[in-house]
């Protein structure tokens, strides 16, 4: 009676945040679109250069093969022969699924990886955690670079961008105590949470403690200095070729026809743009086309169609892409026959 209750509540849970990430999708492509004549953005996108496009492509892939690699040497410790085709096909389900389901891709991959690979779904996901830890502090870093290297005040443009430096800084700063605090004094800290909530729900006690668990079991698979080294330079490579196709999209229009660019503006509509990652929309739709529209508009100079169709253009392509070669990667490494949605909801409700 009581897993009925939970399983409900859980599905009651999903549906509200389904609700809620699409409202902020509709709310956002409002925002990008309203004042811009779409048919005008089809026409622009429909003069694309298409090498150019096949370049934003294959840039793209290269830096999610790169990122499958850098969680390999996170793993190196855990595993040292996990396979690549395996981490590859896991990352772009995760990411597929992320089109779709706004943020449970990352649960996903970790635990198709896991039962690919044979190893446990909770250092599994303490390891996707762990990436996720990288990114924010390389997103805090790549903003302070954006805000130095932008031939107009970023500030100016986008007021929030501060506070979100700010709330970037502290969450930063928390997970580094939590997780010196948890690499310390796991099975302390776990007992301690456990007493605690135990007086009010033993089962989210339980839950919480199995929790930080994962994570720090996830955290202690980075070990060695090679593995610190390759993990901090892919990391490097990783942003850079998110730039480097940021500034391949002004390529796609012709848009050296209108005004010189430079490898920084790509560097500073990344940049910017990557806060709609963190906004829970499907695929970063709708929070993605506002904010690089934004960009384009406000820092570049460029007009509202033109900025419009980059937004549009470089984010379906890449939407598609995480789509098409989920699918591709499903069905060639599938080979258990996991039923994705039904391991998940499975995992859901373990945690």
């Amino acid at each position: 009676m009581t897993s009925d209750k939970s399983q409900k509540k859980s599905k009651t849970s999903a549906i509200l945040n389904y609700i809620l990430s699409f409202a902020l999708t509709i709310i956002f492509l409002y925002v990008a679109f309203h004042d811009v004549d779409f048919s005008e953005v089809l026409t622009i996108v429909g003069k694309a250069d298409l090498f150019w496009i096949f370049v934003f492509v294959v840039v793209s892939m290269l830096a999610h093969y790169l990122r499958a690699l850098r969680w390999k040497y996170i793993l190196n410790s855990v595993k040292s022969d996990v396979s690549i085709k395996n981490l590859f096909g896991a990352l772009m389900i995760g990411y597929g699924v992320n089109c779709v389901t706004p943020k449970l891709g990352e649960l996903t991959r970790a635990v198709l990886l896991g039962k690919w690979e044979g190893l446990s779904r909770s250092s599994m996901f303490g390891t996707v955690v762990l990436e996720r830890v990288l990114d924010v502090v390389t997103f805090g870093i790549s903003i302070l670079i954006a805000l130095y290297i932008a031939s107009v005040s970023l500030t100016e443009k986008f007021p929030w961008l501060i506070t979100s430096l700010y709330i970037t800084a502290v969450i930063i700063i928390a997970l580094v105590f939590i997780l010196i605090f948890i690499l310390k004094s796991k099975e302390k800290f776990s007992l301690m949470i456990v007493k605690f909530l135990g007086r009010f729900s033993p089962r989210a006690a339980d839950r919480i403690a199995y929790i930080f668990t994962m994570l720090a079991e996830g955290f202690t698979s980075l070990k060695g200095i090679k593995n610190y080294f390759w993990t901090f330079c892919l990391t490097i490579l990783i942003t850079l070729l998110y730039a480097l196709s940021s500034y391949i999209g002004f390529l796609m229009f012709g848009l050296q026809n209108i005004q010189p660019l430079t490898f920084g503006m790509g560097w500073i509509i990344m940049s910017i743009s990557s806060i709609g990652t963190l906004i829970p929309t499907p695929g970063s739709a709708g929070s993605y086309h506002a904010l690089a529209k934004s960009t384009m508009v406000l820092i570049f100079g460029f007009t509202e169609t033109i900025g419009a169709a980059y937004a549009f253009l470089t984010h379906i392509i890449g939407y598609f892409l995480f789509i098409i070669t989920a699918l591709v990667m499903f069905i060639l490494l599938n080979k258990q026959k996991v039923n994705i949605f039904k391991v998940v909801e499975t995992e859901i409700n373990d945690l």
